[in-house]
């Protein structure tokens, strides 16, 4: 039987600051979006037909089982099991996150092509500013992964010290939670 007792919640107080601080502005552009989506449905819906909703429902894919693959990582260091796989594991997960940039990239580069552009109308100003602004989320914390990715190599973090693992698992749960609300918000609610 497991007696150890683990912090709650994981990680760093001060990523959780930065986490609830992260959820109150992007839940302030989701009300916003939400408000004035309300005030003109026809203009968003006619403009989320012209997403791709494949792009959307990929990278949601991609950051979900990036996200797994981060818990496996920081499973098998709490649990003292192989350094090696942990590892593996997280570069799986930066993989992912890499993919859905790509992805993301791509899609925004056939709206240029387009002609579709934040200046196209209401709906694309917020497609725009909530993507980009997950996209920047996304960049950092494969940047954070990739740092923790390399201080596993090192084998700093134990069983009994991983504060720092479950830090950036922390953050790149969030990103993932906030593409789980926006993947909806802009591509699927009508």
């Amino acid at each position: 039987m497991n007696t150890k007792i683990d912090k709650y919640p994981p990680g760093d107080f001060g990523i959780w600051l930065i986490i609830y601080i992260e959820l109150i502005t992007f839940g302030g552009l989701f009300l916003g979006y939400a408000f004035i989506r309300s005030k003109d449905v026809e203009l968003f819906n006619n403009s989320q037909d012209l997403l791709n909703q494949n792009f959307g429902l990929f990278n949601t894919v991609l950051l979900l089982t990036s996200s797994y693959f981060v818990v496996k990582a920081v499973h098998f260091v709490k649990n003292g099991l192989s350094t090696k796989k942990s590892s593996k594991y997280m570069l799986f997960a930066i993989a992912l996150g890499a993919g859905f940039l790509l992805l993301k990239a791509l899609e925004f580069f056939v709206k240029y092509n387009e002609g579709i552009s934040i200046g196209t109308n209401t709906f694309f100003m917020f497609y725009y500013i909530l993507t980009i602004f997950h996209f920047l989320h996304v960049l950092l914390g494969i940047a954070i992964l990739f740092l923790t990715y390399k201080n596993m190599k090192k084998n700093k973090y134990t069983s009994t010290n991983c504060i720092g693992l479950e830090t950036s698992a922390s953050y790149w749960h969030m990103v993932d939670l906030l593409w789980i609300i926006l993947f909806p918000l802009i591509y699927i609610i009508r």
